[in-house]
């Protein structure tokens, strides 16, 4: 990890406040002096349960929090805990970038995530890009609801119903299918939809793309392996399908 190239965005930075978790003390030491040098507040933590504790305290806008903690519940099972009560802005920090390791994360709730060792340029690249999803989704002012058969979308509450029943869905699984529904029977390129949900930085994170659509076929279908609403143009992208849309 290395800090070059990050001190021009010094005075452009929110000054949002980031919240550690993380048991390596120089990780910690590293991301501190980063994201401080372009405006952000930091505060730390070496272990889940006192990064919740502290969640709760300091009320940050984003945590980074680091898969394999040493002691207590792992990144993994902070990140379930930190669901049930907010929806604070949570990007995984990991070893290594298994598939596995990256989907558990997307499972638990996190928003986004960071292989060790990064550089400067991307931890802040990163931050900046998930807090202004988060920031976007808190600033939507639409009040129109959204109808498909049983599927039914409340635009200004950020619900969604199926057949009448509530399906709960993660901030970036709600922003996806928002997507998708306000161009309802048109074909979202896979760039398209990475750059309107994600951001530009991750046009090309294809298989973010595939594992949200998979996650939201389980929730929104009656048989995911065979969606009603929500299908594949292969090689192309998806497009939500609504008869009665135009």
């Amino acid at each position: 990890m290395h800090q070059e190239g990050t001190m021009s965005n010094a005075g452009t930075a929110r000054r949002a406040k980031v919240l550690v978790v993380d048991d390596e003390p120089r990780v910690v030491r590293l991301v501190t002096e980063i994201l401080k040098a372009v405006g952000y507040q930091v505060v730390a933590s070496s272990s889940g349960d006192s990064g919740l504790e502290m969640l709760v305290l300091e009320q940050p806008e984003l945590v980074l929090l680091d898969v394999l903690l040493g002691s207590g519940p792992n990144g993994f099972e902070v990140c379930r805990r930190i669901r049930e009560f907010s929806d604070v802005a949570v990007i995984m920090l990991t070893a290594k970038a298994m598939e596995s390791d990256v989907l558990a994360g997307f499972e638990a709730g996190a928003d986004d995530y960071l292989t060790k060792p990064f550089s400067a340029k991307e931890l802040v690249a990163r931050v900046q890009a998930v807090l202004r999803r988060t920031q976007r989704a808190q600033g939507e002012t639409v009040t129109a609801t959204f109808s498909c058969g049983e599927l039914a979308i409340n635009f200004a509450r950020h619900t969604v119903e199926v057949n009448g029943r509530v399906i709960a869905l993660t901030r970036t699984e709600y922003a996806l299918l928002h997507q998708l529904a306000l161009k309802a029977n048109r074909v979202l390129s896979h760039e398209e939809l990475l750059t309107l949900v994600w951001g530009p930085e991750y046009r090309n994170d294809v298989d973010y793309l595939r594992a949200y659509i998979r996650y939201l076929r389980r929730k929104l279908e009656q048989d995911p392996a065979n969606p009603r609403y929500i299908l594949t143009s292969p090689g192309v992208g998806y497009l939500l399908v609504c008869p009665d849309e135009r």
